[in-house]
């Protein structure tokens, strides 16, 4: 009876292991498209894929980037760029985040890399959420959409969120917080993994070693895998809110003036998937109709910090604390970002 209730016990716990695998809900998300509402498939689908397919180019990137490191040995000399002058460090990132011209998911895979060979987190999270609020095609759209003003205050709101946030993890990890940020998961791959064995000297010719060869290989291939089945499934998701939450209809509820209005925008803004291409259009109609200038910034700032792809992405990468540090710093950076805003404008 023992054994049987044991046996019982095991499949079960298979059978939920294989329901929480993402490959399942990347298949189920399109299945339940087909059988309730079957003419909106084609329309997910290609959102979803056209998304995937523009975001392709930078994950093949940085995956044999971080694969190259891991196969030269170079891990080391990469991290001792980042020791010491951990001030320094989180101020050029925030800067350089700024310049970096990734969205919000596209940013991941370099960000894994950069915690892969040891960077510090305060620097990594400054970079983090700066990269994905500006960059120079963006600072063009918003000027064209909403005028220079918005541009430039969204320009040193990025920089700003960025020394927030690196500063604030500074100061909670010399408290004793993240002391583990990278989740753990099977296979070797560049978010995860040790150093590599193969000394302090790095070969910046691998391919003569077949160890190295082989270490490329193994590292390129879970990495791939592992952002691939990450980032359908966050497109996924993202389609489904573009068809069935029109962001019209989301961002219609920011309304009024005063501080509580600066909050809704960001309450609402970090939901809904609006890129920094993207949302300047709609919130110069929703300014035009009565939204307050400072609901417009903590919008555009909350947006683009923590689109939906972006939070599966950054949930799947790193554990809950710094999960909820990120999203923290960039509600909190957003609705001081409006509330500073509107005061000025």
């Amino acid at each position: 009876m023992t054994a049987f209730a044991l046996g019982l016990y095991r499949t079960a716990t298979g059978l939920a292991d294989r329901l929480r695998s993402v490959w399942l809900l990347i298949l189920m998300v399109p299945v339940a498209v087909l059988l309730l509402d079957a003419a909106r498939l084609p329309s997910v689908l290609n959102i979803a894929i056209d998304a995937f397919v523009s975001t392709l180019p930078f994950i093949l990137f940085a995956v044999a980037l971080i694969a190259y490191l891991k196969a030269t040995g170079a891990e080391a000399v990469v991290a001792r760029a980042f020791e010491g002058r951990e001030t320094r460090m989180i101020a050029f990132a925030a800067l350089f985040g700024g310049l970096a011209p990734f969205c919000s998911c596209e940013v991941i895979p370099f960000i894994a890399g950069l915690l892969a060979v040891g960077a510090p987190l305060s620097a990594v999270m400054a970079f983090w959420l700066s990269s994905p609020l500006i960059d120079p095609p963006t600072v063009l759209i918003t000027a064209g959409a909403l005028g220079w003003e918005y541009a430039i205050a969204k320009a040193v709101a990025a920089v700003g969120l960025g020394l927030f946030g690196g500063f604030g993890v500074q100061y909670l990890t010399r408290g004793g917080a993240f002391a583990s940020a990278l989740r753990e998961r099977s296979g070797c791959g560049g978010c995860g993994c040790a150093a590599s064995d193969f000394g302090r000297a790095p070969n910046w010719r691998f391919w003569n070693e077949n160890a190295r060869r082989a270490t490329f290989a193994t590292e390129f291939r879970a990495n791939l895998l592992f952002l691939i089945k990450w980032l359908l499934f966050a497109y996924l998701l993202e389609a489904l809110l573009i068809i069935y939450v029109p962001a019209e209809s989301v961002a219609r509820v920011v309304g009024g003036s005063g501080i509580a209005s600066v909050v809704t925008g960001a309450v609402v803004g970090m939901p809904a998937y609006l890129n920094s291409y993207a949302a300047p259009a709609l919130v110069s109609g929703l300014v035009e109709q009565g939204m307050s200038t400072g609901a417009a910034m903590a919008f555009l700032v909350a947006g683009a910090v923590s689109s939906i792809p972006a939070m599966v992405a950054v949930w799947s990468l790193v554990r809950r604390p710094v999960f909820a540090a990120y999203l923290g710093f960039g509600f909190v950076g957003a609705v001081i970002a409006g509330i500073v805003f509107q005061m000025v404008v």
